[in-house]
């Protein structure tokens, strides 16, 4: 419950004060000057002098209450966002992202085993067939993680300022190659690098080139390496230097998420469970959830069946072809 608290005078001098508190946090809204004042509740209230000669000094004062049943979740999202804006600058405004150069594909030695998809620019339909591993397979995907992860460990290493996203994705192409493996990303639908680094505004997907990381950055990087018939895929966000408490903010919560959606999985859960689990975490911060793109199944096949959409989707079997081609659209709109 929030209160407006204001006075209303009936004569000469009169008692004005404008207040609102807010589950323990008090903000004025407005201030008069005044010869002499005192504090009722955090308020400011002012005395002035009569402006009707003659008439008595006395006067009566009432108080009228009027409230407004606000919800502690709504309360507590409004009084982030005005935190937010009262300690944001222009200076803290960052431009947005432009496109770079983009340079040639990378080479792949001929002994390295490729996906059915590379040296081709069709891009492949997601499998319909769920992909169950027996323990052999579980295990070549165990070895298909484990070097993505090692991967970009390392590219996480090399983001600071004036570093291009180019000179990462030729550095994680390198050592993709030198472990025995191929960069899934490369040649999928067309798309020119080994790398998926997304900085600040763009979602995923982003295509390394010419452009410098600044400082205040965020760069997504999206590894998936093809070892023995396998793909491994993972990706995580890091900071460039200096980033503001906002970018911070975003990025926690973001992680946060992941593990709220990680936590419904289990034998006979709904997948749609995943996805109002995660919509509920980020609504508390402010922040909404993207519905373009979604997890997906992966294995022999680098996108497959079950689709799981991040959002809340009570009938998420209507969406499937309209994303279907999701790793295609940011290439094709850059």
């Amino acid at each position: 419950m929030a209160f407006f608290l204001t006075s209303i005078s009936h004569a000469v001098p009169t008692l004005q004060f404008s207040t609102t508190c807010f589950h323990g946090e008090l903000c004025s809204l407005s201030s008069s000057s005044s010869s002499s004042s005192s504090s009722f509740m955090g308020a400011r209230l002012a005395s002035f002098p009569s402006t009707f000669p003659g008439k008595s000094s006395s006067f009566r004062k009432g108080l009228v209450v009027y409230s407004k049943r606000i919800s502690g979740l709504e309360e507590a999202i409004r009084i982030r966002r005005e935190r937010e804006l009262r300690t944001s600058t222009a200076s803290q405004r960052r431009p947005p992202l432009r496109r770079g150069k983009v340079s040639q594909r990378l080479p792949v030695p001929d002994h390295i085993p490729k996906p059915p998809y590379a040296g081709t620019k069709i891009l492949p339909e997601i499998s319909k067939e769920y992909q169950i591993h027996d323990a052999e397979g579980i295990l070549k995907m165990r070895a298909a993680c484990e070097l993505a992860a090692q991967v970009l460990d390392h590219a996480g290493t090399l983001v600071r300022p004036s570093v291009t996203t180019n000179e990462i994705d030729k550095v994680v192409h390198q050592m993709i190659i030198d472990a025995g493996a191929y960069p899934s990303p490369l040649g999928y639908g067309g798309f020119p690098k080994s790398v998926c680094t997304s900085v600040n505004e763009c979602m995923c997907h982003g295509i390394p080139d010419s452009r410098q990381l600044q400082d205040g950055d965020i760069i997504n990087i999206d590894v998936t390496v093809y070892l023995n018939g396998y793909h491994g895929d993972t990706s995580k966000t890091f900071f460039c230097g200096n980033v503001s408490d906002a970018m911070k903010r975003l990025v926690k919560v973001t992680e946060e998420c992941l593990h709220k959606g990680i936590a419904v999985c289990k034998d006979g859960a709904l997948y749609r469970k995943i996805g109002k689990r995660i919509s509920e975490h980020a609504e508390k911060f402010g922040y909404g959830v993207v519905d373009r793109f979604v997890g997906h199944g992966v294995g022999n096949v680098f996108h497959s069946e079950p689709l799981i959409f991040h959002h809340r989707c009570l009938n998420g079997n209507s969406k499937l072809r309209a994303i279907s081609a999701f790793a295609y659209f940011k290439y094709r709109k850059q």
